[in-house]
């Protein structure tokens, strides 16, 4: 366990009694046990809860930044550990993958994070609780969170326990294939050349807005992609190109 200063030094979120019913219950699903439930209630601040707080709190980006990190060492080691056979350039990929935002954001539902997640009023009123970005950023800040209370050895059980099976779904070919890598590897490869992606219309209110977007590639144009943001939209618009380009299947 590291020594740190005392978890009110990190502004965290009053636990009430039934906040603490609350955490207990997470633990109780997930295996796990804080030493200092005021940590883990810090996990789940997201930023828009902290804004809008009478109180003077802080939010879970400090422990996201430091659990993304963890995470990251925790699935290179395994990786490198059981795949002895692969290159540098395979696990990369597979660590992309595996620690990517729509993996995490899996991990975290099937955690049920979105049930304990602390957010404010207009992010709830704009689906916040179920938004990918939300639910990893805030896996992320968990697993920090665990790292500073319990150390390194008991964090990396917790990790590994979800994390496997996201491997062992990216070894099997099973998982959603980040198309716009793939079409920029196979762009480059064939044609000497990059894809450029541009907004062809958005429309919805500011708190549910949808975006189209299309990739061009030399004078071609593929699309649009349609989704909730310009990454996904740009993600659906790179599966439309390389499924034509390739043959493959956008899964």
């Amino acid at each position: 366990m590291l020594f740190l200063k005392n978890a009110g030094d990190f502004r965290a979120p009053d636990v009430t009694s039934e906040r603490k019913r609350e955490l207990l219950l997470f633990e109780k699903s997930t295996g796990i046990r804080f030493r200092r439930l005021e940590l883990l209630n810090l996990a789940f601040s997201h930023r828009s809860f902290a804004h809008e707080s009478s109180q003077d709190i802080g939010n879970n980006e400090r422990l996201e930044f430091l659990g993304d990190s963890v995470l990251g060492l925790i699935v290179s080691e395994y990786l490198f550990s059981n795949l002895p056979d692969r290159t540098e350039g395979d696990l990369a990929k597979i660590k992309s993958f595996v620690v990517s935002e729509d993996s995490l954001a899996s991990v975290a539902r099937t955690l049920k994070l979105d049930n304990f997640v602390l957010i404010g009023k207009g992010e709830e009123f704009s689906g916040g609780r179920s938004k990918k970005a939300i639910l990893a950023d805030c896996l992320e800040a968990v697993i920090g969170a665990y790292f500073l209370d319990s150390g390194f050895k008991d964090c990396k059980k917790f990790v590994l326990k979800f994390m496997i099976p996201e491997i062992n779904t990216v070894l099997e070919n099973k998982h959603r294939k980040d198309f716009k890598t793939l079409l920029q590897e196979h762009v480059q490869k064939i044609y000497k050349t990059y894809p450029r992606y541009g907004l062809v219309q958005k429309t919805g209110p500011d708190h549910d807005k949808t975006f189209w977007m299309e990739v061009k590639i030399r004078d071609k144009s593929y699309g649009p992609g349609e989704g909730k943001n310009k990454k996904e939209a740009e993600q659906n618009a790179a599966c439309i190109a390389y499924q034509e380009l390739t043959g493959g299947e956008c899964s």
